[in-house]
C-alpha cells in the first residue's frame, strides 16, 4: 500500500506548538484501504516540497478551523491592507477567522508540485479551498456575507453529531467525474465552512454547487489525473454508514494503486 500524506495544521497547546490533524481522517484512510496514513507538518519552507512527493503516493488536505491568508490571492493588496476591488467580500479579520500561514507555506508548494506529477489529490474543505488557490484562484472570505447566501458554517460548539449532520443539499454536475463515480444527480452534504470558491483556477472545473451557486466539489480537467476538492467532509462517517464518503475515499485509493504502480521504484534516502 502507498504512503498517503495528512496535512497537518499548527498550533498551540499548553503553551507549545503542536502539529494536528483530525482521527477520523486517518480512520477514514484505513478503513477504506487507501493506503497508510503519515501526518505531513505544517514547517513551511524548511522542507521542500519535493521531498515529500519522493515518499507519498497521495495527498490528502485536511480541513481546518484557519483559513487560507489572503495575501496569497488577489483580494487583498500586497502589503495587506486593504480589499482589491476585485473582492466580492469583505477583509476578515484573523481573530475572528484565525490563519495558520505555517500550513499555507506548506500546503500551497506542495499541492502545485503534487498536481504536476501527478500524485492523486483528494482536497477537504480547506482542503478545496488550498488546491483552489495554489492553482490560482481566489476566495470568497465571507459567504454569509453574500447577497442570497445559505448558512454554510454551523456552530462551533456543537457536539460533531450535529455539527456533521446533512445541512444542504448540492447538484452534481452532469457528465462530472463525482457524478459518474456517486451514481446521483444531487445529494445532501454537511457543511462547516466560512470561505468558498470565488474565481476557480485555471485547470479545474466545477462538480458540484450549492442551492446559493458556491461551488461545492471542483476536479481537474484533465481526467487522467486524480485530483477532487469537496467543500463538505466525506471523511465524516466514511469509516462505517457514509455510502458517498466510502465511495470518495475508495476511488481516491484505486487512484494511488494506480499511481503507485506505475511509478519508478525510489530508494529511500
Amino acid at each position: 500500500m502507498g504512503l498517503i500524506g495528512v496535512t497537518c495544521c499548527l498550533d498551540w497547546l499548553a503553551g507549545d506548538r503542536i502539529h494536528h490533524t483530525r482521527d477520523r481522517y486517518m480512520q477514514a484512510i484505513v478503513a477504506n484501504q487507501v493506503g497508510v496514513p503519515v501526518l505531513l507538518p505544517a514547517i513551511g519552507q524548511r522542507l521542500d516540497a519535493e521531498v515529500y512527493l519522493q515518499h507519498i503516493s497521495g495527498l490528502l488536505l485536511t480541513g481546518s478551523p484557519s483559513m487560507v491568508d489572503p495575501t496569497h490571492y488577489d483580494c487583498q493588496t500586497a502589503a495587506g491592507e486593504t480589499a482589491a476591488p476585485s473582492c466580492s467580500a469583505p477583509i476578515v479579520e484573523p481573530t475572528t477567522h484565525p490563519l495558520d500561514r505555517a500550513r499555507d507555506d506548506t500546503t500551497l508548494p506542495l499541492v502545485r508540485a503534487a498536481v504536476a506529477a501527478g500524485v492523486p489529490v483528494l482536497a477537504i474543505c480547506r482542503g478545496l479551498q488550498e488546491l483552489n488557490v495554489a492553482l490560482g484562484g481566489t476566495l470568497h472570505q465571507n459567504l454569509s456575507a453574500l447577497q442570497g447566501a445559505i448558512t454554510h458554517q454551523g456552530n462551533m460548539k456543537d457536539p460533531d453529531e450535529v455539527r456533521f449532520a446533512p445541512a444542504h443539499s448540492i447538484t452534481l454536475t452532469p457528465d462530472g467525474m463525482l457524478r459518474q463515480l456517486l451514481q446521483t444527480t444531487d445529494m445532501m452534504v454537511n457543511s462547516q465552512h466560512a470561505q468558498g470558491v470565488d474565481a476557480l483556477a485555471d485547470g479545474l472545473v466545477v462538480e458540484a454547487i450549492a442551492p446559493d451557486g458556491v461551488i461545492e466539489a471542483v476536479s481537474h480537467q484533465d481526467r487522467s489525473r486524480f485530483v477532487l476538492g469537496l467543500q463538505w467532509h466525506p471523511e465524516w462517517g466514511a469509516g462505517n454508514d457514509c455510502a458517498a464518503g466510502r465511495a470518495i475515499f475508495q476511488a481516491f485509493g484505486q487512484a494511488v494503486e494506480r499511481f503507485k504502480a506505475q511509478r519508478p521504484y525510489q530508494q529511500p534516502s
